[in-house]
């Protein structure tokens, strides 16, 4: 192998390595998940349905996957990201890994979420959901687990910050739509161990958080976003929230942008 072939094969060993190590997934139990222990439901995906992007769905096994900046570029912030679906599924991409790639970008540690989901009895969630019927009893019991995930996920970056090379009082965590429900009652329910530094619910669907504890006297400082012609009507709840966090004196702010609908993610 003469030096030049040489280089390239070094190179791409490097780069090899380099992209395992950013892709790194982790499990955030051991065994079954807490209070799911029965469930048998194998996750899949799907990449043709009527959101026209690669959904994740039925997760009973939750993950992290991890995304890591450039070391020149990282500056020790880290965030959780949770894709949003309605509990149905994951968009993964719009709302997760394609975030992740952004912010490491710019210099932040990401860790996308895979939270537990309810089930699915057919190949295509998009479309199971709306069939169910309404959702908000389907997805109760769903979210009490899902916060859970949520908040395991800032534990465990936090214990292992080092290994992540990231600041321990400087992971938040950021969600879409029904991630966005996720990092709501994340930011209601926290204990010292996995209080994030900042929230950020995108378009959250608020009213299926778990906020009946009140803003926490420690609250996080707060950042939503969302569109006012969003689709599902979900406007007025990042509103509330904001409102709640001014009323409670916490640090906020809102971006309200006239048009994008809903589950514009990055896109």
């Amino acid at each position: 192998m003469n030096k030049t072939w040489l280089n390239i094969f070094i190179v791409l060993l490097l780069s090899a390595a380099a992209s395992t190590a950013q892709n790194q997934v982790i499990r955030l139990y051991d065994g079954k998940a807490p209070a799911s222990e029965n469930w048998t439901q194998t996750e899949q995906t799907n990449t043709h349905n009527l959101w026209n992007t690669r959904v994740v769905f039925n997760v009973a096994d939750p993950t992290m996957t991890v995304f890591k900046p450039a070391p020149d570029k990282a500056n020790g912030t880290a965030v959780v990201i949770c894709p949003g679906g309605a509990f149905f599924a994951l968009s993964i991409d719009s709302e997760g890994n394609d975030v992740a790639r952004w912010l490491a970008e710019k210099g932040v540690t990401c860790f996308v979420l895979k939270y537990r989901l309810v089930e699915c009895k057919t190949d295509d969630p998009t479309r199971e959901v709306g069939t169910r019927g309404p959702l908000d009893q389907i997805v109760k019991p769903i979210v009490p687990l899902a916060m859970a995930d949520g908040l395991t996920a800032i534990g465990h970056v936090r214990k292992h910050a080092q290994e992540f090379g990231v600041n321990p009082d400087k992971i938040g965590i950021i969600g879409f739509s029904a991630g966005g429900t996720v990092t709501a009652s994340v930011a209601f329910n926290y204990t010292p161990e996995t209080r994030p530094n900042f929230v950020a619910p995108i378009y959250p669907a608020y009213s299926w958080a778990i906020h009946d504890k009140g803003v926490p006297a420690d609250a996080p400082p707060l950042f939503v976003l969302a569109a006012t012609d969003d689709q599902l009507g979900l406007a007025p709840q990042s509103v509330q929230i904001y409102q709640d966090w001014v009323a409670a004196g916490k640090s906020a702010e809102l971006h309200l942008f006239a048009k994008g609908g809903h589950g514009f993610g990055m896109r």
